[in-house]
């Protein structure tokens, strides 16, 4: 359980290549203290440990007995989050959890009641979502820059990311695909501008049942597409709005990061979800050019949500990437592709409460604790 004063211990559980932006930026934030990196690969979790200065590293159970590590941050693939969220929940600690939150509905609640349980908290990526960009563009749309917001328009299309990527067949395997893996950026912002969803209908394909690594020491080696590589969904929020999205890994026309919003009195295209930077830009009705509007606050990456989360325990701030709020938004990545599957409208059970903007000078690398 959370001590009452001082820095927050946090462990890392999964030493690969997402691991070293977040190590980067909580040895940064001073609230934050890294004290142990885990990983089934003992040799990878010391390399990270002695490249960041990290006092600790070994295998999990390892982690789990450290006593003064109040958060683990887990950075696993997705297809073993949800377990391993369950052994960090049991040894008492808090849980960050990279996305998607889990597999399935059932993995996510499971999860969830587990920790009310045992009196710990769990939060979730993605926490661009919580950047100076998104904020920036979240808190002008809540002082009425385009009225009432009414409809959104999200486009993620790229030929897919074989061709960069070294090792990635696991993001054509189960639990990721475009909907699952970027889909969660734009749907985490969409909930905190509109709130909860509770209606989805979607169509899905897939262009090629194997893709072939394009780069790096296994480039030319083919593997199997388990997942349909393009979504298209309409999604209906509760209180009226609306969304059509896009999640396709087929096009050979690059187009991410769209995210528009309309509202009464004008539009606003905020910028990539995946990104912590960015300027929005702003257009009214009845003028004819747009405005830029720059973001303020800090560009610091991943690692917010992980002290956004250390600062709630010490009773300083609410968690804004809750557990609750990536449980739902999973409801709606899981209600589209079953929506796909089946040709017919998916509703959406869950609910979340709409998450407030943080205050324009929230500042990650200020002491606060």
């Amino acid at each position: 359980m959370s001590a009452a004063a001082g820095p927050v211990g946090v462990g890392v559980i999964g030493a690969g290549f997402i691991s070293s932006t977040y190590l980067e930026n909580m040895n940064r934030f001073l609230d934050l203290k890294v004290l142990f990196v885990a990983d089934i690969d003992l040799a990878r979790a010391q390399a990270q440990a002695e490249a960041f200065h990290i006092p600790g590293f070994g295998p999990v159970d390892e982690l789990l007995a450290v006593d003064d590590i109040e958060i683990v941050v887990n950075l696993t693939t997705p297809a073993v989050h949800s377990e391993i969220g369950h052994r960090i929940v049991a040894a008492g600690k808090h849980v960050w959890s990279e996305k998607p939150f889990a597999l399935d509905h059932d993995s996510a609640r499971d999860l969830l009641a587990a920790a009310e349980t045992a009196g710990v908290h769990v939060a979730c990526a993605p926490d661009t979502v919580l950047g100076a960009g998104v904020q920036s563009a979240l808190r002008a749309i809540a002082r009425g820059v385009i009225g009432e917001p009414l409809t959104a328009t999200t486009v993620f299309q790229t030929p897919g990311p074989e061709s960069w990527h070294p090792n990635p067949a696991f993001l054509f395997s189960h639990g990721a695909g475009p909907l699952l893996d970027m889909g969660p950026y734009y749907l985490t912002t969409l909930v905190h501008i509109f709130g909860s969803a509770s209606r989805v209908s979607a169509v899905s394909s897939t262009s090629r049942q194997t893709r072939v690594v394009g780069s790096g020491p296994i480039a030319g080696t083919e593997f199997p597409v388990q997942v349909a590589t393009h979504h298209a969904a309409l999604i209906s929020f509760e209180t009226g709005q609306s969304a059509q999205s896009t999640f396709s890994f087929q096009s050979a026309l690059p187009r991410a990061g769209v995210l528009e919003i309309s509202g009464t009195e004008g539009t606003i295209a905020l910028p990539d979800p995946n990104r912590f930077d960015g300027a929005s830009t702003l257009w009214e009705l009845g003028s004819t050019e747009p405005q830029t509007l720059e973001p303020h606050g800090s560009t610091y990456g991943r690692g917010r949500g992980v002290l956004n989360l250390a600062r709630s325990l010490r009773g300083l701030e609410t968690v804004r990437a809750s557990g609750e709020l990536a449980s739902h938004v999973l409801d709606v990545l899981l209600g589209i592709a079953s929506s796909a599957d089946s040709g017919l409208p998916v509703e959406i059970g869950s609910t979340v409460s709409r998450p407030t903007p943080l205050p324009e000078g929230w500042d990650p690398a200020l002491p606060l604790l």
